[in-house]
C-alpha cells in the first residue's frame, strides 16, 4: 500500500501545506498573509514578532507532521496486523497438520482484508476532510 510508506504521506501533507499557504495568500494578499505570520496571535508590538512567528511556524509544522504521520501510522499498523494475523494463523495448527493452519490463515486473512478495506476508505475520507479544514482555515483572518 503506498500510504504505508512515510515518504508518500509526507509528500501528500506537504502538498496540503503548500496549497493552504497559496490559498491564504490568494485570500488575504501577500501583505495580509505576512502580517498574520508576524503579528498574530499576540499583536503588533515589535518585541512580540519573534514569538508570533514561532507560534505560526509551530502551527504549520505540527499540522503537516500530524497530517502525514496519522495517515502513515494507521495504514502501516493495518499492514503489520494483516501480516501478523496471517503468519500467526499459518503457524498455529498442530505441528504436522498444515491444512488447519492454511484454512485458519485464509479465514483470518480474508476477514482482516475486508475490515482493512473499510479502514482504508475511512482514512482517505479523514485525510481529505482534514485537507478541507486546513485550506478553509487559510481563508480565516485573525
Amino acid at each position: 500500500m503506498p500510504t504505508a510508506d512515510v515518504n508518500t504521506t509526507f509528500a501528500l501533507s506537504i502538498s496540503v501545506l503548500v496549497l493552504s499557504i497559496v490559498f491564504a495568500i490568494s485570500a488575504k494578499g501577500l501583505g495580509g498573509w505576512l502580517r498574520e505570520l508576524f503579528f498574530a496571535p499576540f499583536g503588533s508590538h515589535p518585541l512580540l514578532i519573534p514569538a508570533n512567528f514561532l507560534f505560526q511556524m509551530v502551527e504549520y509544522i505540527s499540522k503537516t507532521l500530524s497530517h502525514s504521520l496519522r495517515l502513515f501510522g494507521n495504514m502501516y499498523a493495518g499492514e503489520i496486523l494483516f501480516l501478523l494475523l496471517w503468519l500467526w494463523a499459518a503457524h498455529s495448527g498442530p505441528s504436522r497438520d498444515y491444512g488447519i493452519g492454511w484454512v485458519l490463515s485464509v479465514v483470518l486473512g480474508l476477514g482482516w482484508a475486508i475490515f482493512h478495506v473499510l479502514i482504508v476508505l475511512l482514512q482517505a475520507y479523514i485525510f481529505m476532510m482534514l485537507t478541507i479544514v486546513y485550506i478553509s482555515m487559510a481563508h480565516e483572518h485573525h
